[in-house]
């Protein structure tokens, strides 16, 4: 009776969250922050090959310089081409250092969930250009609207996103060589498509992550009405196709969805926080339409997270720290508040 309640809420939840979406045209993605950290003098480019070319990321030393301690800080859907937006718009990584952790902030991957996708980004079986960078400003913001974008060249669409192999591999095995940085036992974390990614990749690749943080993230892609959210978001940000990411409902979705594959996560004792804000903004957000938008986002990522955490009370799994303010929008802000929270659990666990 209890189990059928709890599935009932998150379903209204679900409902009334993409109702408030859908006429918006808002996005599933990474929200705006109030305030720019930008470029942080004390991080160094780190670029590796990969299949998808060379690919750049950012690199904190920690305070103490030990090569033990490693946490990867994946980007939200509207990830920028030349600074990922955790460095763009927190101060994380200054924290982090302190800490005495190394972070590894990649840059790149719009839209891509981290994942390896099926094919090129095409729509209706055209490509969308050759250019290794298309028409993706520095900002990585496309220009024009999503639907124009479609067909816009770009990363993704040129090449095939192959981001969890870069991720677990050719990055992986090169902070080990060049910069003496262990390989397992490393943290990552995420905000919104990163915090989905980061339970994904710590579910399959146990030993090189034994600590995995999503904030706001989508932790029920196969939920009703999710796909088709996800696929208006992806549009938005970047014009990219989920159908070329993973075909609906076979193996390679239900692979990417943490609902699904929440077993693993507690059979592997991965460390894990997840969080998401309550929808309800403080009196600092003001009222503007991006308030508005942040709102929506947030009640979807809350039901998502809340679905999750609901599976894993029936797996019995004991692994898991949650958290879920009282007041709390989609924006870095919050996000970058959580992280602070995070810290202590994260530094006691790698290495």
């Amino acid at each position: 009776m209890r189990a059928r309640r709890a599935g009932a809420w998150l379903k209204r939840t679900m409902v009334m969250a993409a109702a408030v979406l859908m006429p918006l045209g808002v996005t599933v993605a990474g929200g705006g922050a109030t305030a720019s950290a930008a470029f942080n003098p004390a991080g160094f480019d780190f670029w590796v090959d990969s299949d998808m070319g060379p690919i750049k990321s950012r690199i904190f030393r920690a305070a103490d310089g030990n090569t033990n301690r490693v946490v990867y800080a994946l980007d939200g859907m509207r990830a920028r081409n030349d600074l990922n937006g955790w460095e763009i718009d927190t101060e994380v990584a200054r924290e982090l250092t302190k800490w005495n952790i190394n972070v590894v902030m990649p840059v790149g991957g719009m839209s891509s969930f981290y994942a390896d996708w099926n094919a090129p980004s095409t729509i209706l079986g055209i490509g969308g250009g050759s250019s290794g960078s298309g028409s993706l400003s520095s900002s990585g913001s496309a220009s024009g609207s999503g639907v124009t974008q479609l067909l816009a060249g770009g990363p993704g669409k040129s090449t095939r996103y192959t981001w969890e192999t870069f991720l677990t591999n050719n990055l992986r095995w090169a902070l080990r060589d060049r910069l003496g940085f262990n390989p397992n036992r490393n943290g990552v974390f995420g905000l919104s498509m990163g915090g989905s990614a980061a339970l994904t990749l710590a579910a399959y690749h146990p030993d090189q992550f034994n600590y995995a943080a999503s904030y706001s993230g989508y932790l029920n892609v196969s939920a009703p009405g999710m796909r088709e959210a996800l696929r208006i978001a992806m549009i938005d940000a970047g014009g990219y196709n989920i159908d070329s990411m993973a075909p609906p409902w076979g193996p390679q979705w239900l692979r990417m969805d943490p609902f699904v594959f929440a077993p693993q996560l507690k059979a592997n004792n991965t460390r894990l926080w997840v969080s998401a804000g309550s929808g309800l903004p403080a009196a600092e957000d003001g009222l503007s339409f991006g308030t508005l938008n942040a709102m929506g986002l947030e009640a979807l990522a809350l039901a998502n997270t809340r679905a999750f955490q609901v599976r894993m009370a029936t797996l019995g799994a004991t692994n898991v720290t949650y958290d879920f303010p009282a007041v709390g929008v989609h924006n870095w802000r919050y996000w970058e508040t959580e992280v602070y929270r995070m810290i202590p659990d994260l530094s006691a666990t790698i290495g």
